[in-house]
């Protein structure tokens, strides 16, 4: 297949990048690593009458850290996330949850940025921003906001970035102590979209209870899933088992899979409560251990 005929625009700044945004909105589409538009084009699947080349911006490349947390630019590779010991410290679920995402290729060339502007409920990726808590920096000439994961994704494939806007970068907060993370999904072969997978994060206080817990399932609806009511079940607990299994029940409740030819919208629901459990499971043995003392 060969994709529609479109413009080529090779921008040399981010202020020309988002006048081209500006003037030919929804008709206009960013290419970074393209390992999403570039296949949806040459099926035809998306048609923009401009593409506008960003690749040039050295500017949004790169991570950053501060005391508040880890910002990812719009032009940063899965690779340098994968490969990141600074970011496997600061974000360890974040490191974890790359090397799931397709092959080794696409992770070359592959951003961040751009699959969570493509917003596909069936990636990995946009379930760990609202684990994370992530929080997306948009750009435009009319000026800069920035928008909490929750609020970014809104239907399938359908964002809050308006006509006009380039998301410029993601920002991760801070883990507090004492916190642990982990990511399990299940998929036919390495590589292809998970039937179902989740991310959990939970915090414990220094005796051992659940101060804070977050949950969200990929492929579980039209949208990355948050999966609150079996999170705030944790919150006071001691995390023993039995309140794993009450949690990983109502995950099971609160996912709406549409089902697929590899699984029916009954074995994803299941799915999502055997892998909640897991998930927890391994996410409150790190939190009881520190990081320097895992082997």
């Amino acid at each position: 297949m060969k994709p529609a005929p479109f413009e080529y625009l090779r921008a040399e700044s981010l202020d020309q990048a988002l006048a081209w945004k500006a003037e030919y909105g929804d008709e206009a589409r960013f290419l970074a690593g393209g390992q999403s538009l570039i296949p949806a084009m040459n099926f035809r699947l998306a048609q923009p009458a401009v593409l506008i080349d960003i690749n040039p911006l050295g500017t949004l490349d790169g991570l950053r850290f501060d005391m508040n947390g880890m910002s990812v630019g719009a032009l940063t590779r899965y690779r340098t996330l994968e490969r990141s010991a600074d970011a496997a410290r600061h974000q360890p679920l974040l490191a974890e949850t790359v090397p799931n995402v397709a092959h080794p290729q696409v992770r070359n060339r592959g951003t961040l940025a751009g699959n969570l502007a493509h917003a596909d409920p069936a990636s990995e990726l946009p379930a760990v921003m609202l684990a994370c808590a992530a929080t997306m920096t948009l750009r435009s000439l009319r000026g800069e906001r920035q928008v909490a994961a929750r609020e970014f994704f809104v239907n399938l494939y359908t964002t809050a970035l308006t006509a006009d806007e380039m998301l410029c970068s993601i920002e991760l907060p801070s883990l507090a102590p004492r916190t642990g993370c982990a990511f399990i999904e299940v998929s036919r072969r390495r590589g292809d979209y998970a039937m179902m997978g989740v991310a959990a994060m939970v915090t414990l206080d220094p005796d051992g209870s659940c101060v804070a817990a977050s949950l969200a399932a990929c492929n579980a609806g039209p949208t990355p899933m948050p999966l609150d009511q079996a999170a705030a079940a944790l919150v006071g607990t001691a995390l023993e088992p039995a309140a794993l299994a009450a949690a990983a029940a109502l995950a099971g409740c609160e996912v709406d899979p549409a089902g697929n030819v590899h699984a029916s919208a009954a074995f994803q629901t299941h799915l999502a409560g055997v892998l909640t459990r897991r998930a927890l499971e391994t996410a409150v043995e790190r939190a009881r251990v520190p990081a320097e003392g895992r082997r």
